[in-house]
C-alpha cells in the first residue's frame, strides 16, 4: 500500500496510507499526526498544516499557488521546502513521500 512518513516533533515518525485525492493535512489528522492541526479546514488561511518535505521531494510535487505561496512566506519559520499540508494533493506516485511537522508559529 502507498504511505506518506510523517516526522513529527518530538515523536516517532507515522507512517500513514496514502489516500489518493486526500491532501497531507487530511491524512494527517485522520491519523493523529501530532503538530498538523488543520485549524482553518484546510482553506489556506491558517497554516496549522505547515510542514517541510524531504529534500529529494521537493520538485516531485506541484508548484505552489499564489495564495499558498504568500502563507508560507509570511512564517516566521518558514524553509526552502515549506508546504503547507492543505494544499498537497496526495497522488499515488508520491508513494514513500517524507515530511517533517513544523513547529507551530
Amino acid at each position: 500500500m502507498p504511505s506518506v512518513t510523517f516526522l513529527p516533533v518530538d515523536a516517532p515518525p507515522i507512517i500513514a496510507e496514502l489516500l489518493p485525492d486526500m491532501t497531507l493535512m487530511e491524512v494527517a489528522l485522520i491519523n493523529d499526526v501530532p503538530g498538523i492541526i488543520g485549524m482553518c479546514g484546510g482553506i489556506c488561511s491558517c497554516a496549522t498544516c505547515h510542514v517541510y518535505v524531504a529534500a529529494d521531494w521537493a520538485d516531485r510535487l506541484p508548484a505552489m499557488t499564489q495564495e499558498e505561496r504568500a502563507m508560507v512566506d509570511a512564517l516566521d519559520r518558514a524553509g526552502p521546502t515549506s508546504r503547507l499540508g492543505c494544499q498537497v494533493r496526495l497522488e499515488p506516485g508520491l508513494d514513500g513521500l517524507t515530511v517533517r511537522v513544523a513547529l507551530p508559529e
